[in-house]
């Protein structure tokens, strides 16, 4: 699980769950950039850049600034997405389109502007974070369930078109992860059956790194699956 001379955009570096992916990426020897609306101001051992994943000219500006500036690009790991609740009796337009942009969208802007450079190279990782929801959905979410039940859809259809192109497209299925906004929100719920953002990372890592080369429209589940409906949140 090395990722040595690796270069790896993380978009949404700056988050709590990048708080485990970035560190881990940089142990593992990749040379590691963030991309965030807000990048860290704290920033020892990796590039952050200011980007709004959410809008294509940004994107396609920022994979070509990593690309310019570094060769290639080796990995996208991202980690963009948002989270609110209510049923969809409850939800207006407006929370169903920012779940979709934040969650689906982003994925989707993301995923097509690494694309090409990586065929060109005929190598390269697409890693998206979805969530267990889309599997195993529960009430009381309806917008953002179906939003990441779309992004695992853009994971495997996007897998089956990069099929021997040597370029991989995975994801993982955090059930509720382990943070400490999650934690506080949440203080009645047992946290021991959570996903833990350290396995997370791990798991990234390795589906970053030349050993899962022959792994493809993966979605691996990372946590305890029914957590999610006993907690009410991933």
């Amino acid at each position: 699980m090395r990722l040595d001379g690796k270069v790896v955009l993380i978009a949404g570096g700056s988050g709590a769950l990048g708080q485990s992916v970035v560190p881990a990426c940089i142990q593992a020897g990749a040379h590691v950039i963030t991309a965030d609306r807000t990048p860290s101001s704290n920033v020892v051992g990796w590039t952050a850049m200011k980007a709004d994943v959410t809008n294509e000219a940004d994107v396609r500006r920022l994979v070509s600034d990593v690309v310019r500036a570094h060769g290639r690009l080796d990995a996208l790991i991202n980690l963009v997405g948002g989270f609110s609740m209510g049923r969809l009796e409850e939800t207006d337009a407006a929370l169903w389109q920012r779940m979709l942009t934040m969650n689906a969208t982003a994925a989707f802007l993301l995923s097509k502007a690494v694309a090409p450079p990586m065929v060109a190279r005929r190598a390269g990782r697409i890693l998206h974070v979805a969530a267990w929801a889309a599997v195993e959905p529960f009430p009381g979410a309806a917008a953002y369930i179906v939003a990441k039940s779309s992004l695992l859809a853009l994971i495997r259809v996007l897998a089956l078109e990069m099929k021997g192109s040597g370029v991989t497209v995975n994801g993982v299925l955090p059930t509720t992860i382990d943070t400490p906004a999650n934690r506080l929100s949440m203080p009645e719920v047992d946290p021991s059956t959570w996903a833990k953002p350290e396995s997370i990372a791990k798991a990234l890592v390795f589906l970053a790194s030349d050993e899962a080369g022959e792994i493809s429209g993966a979605a691996i589940p990372i946590g305890t699956p029914g957590a999610v409906k006993a907690a009410g949140k991933a």
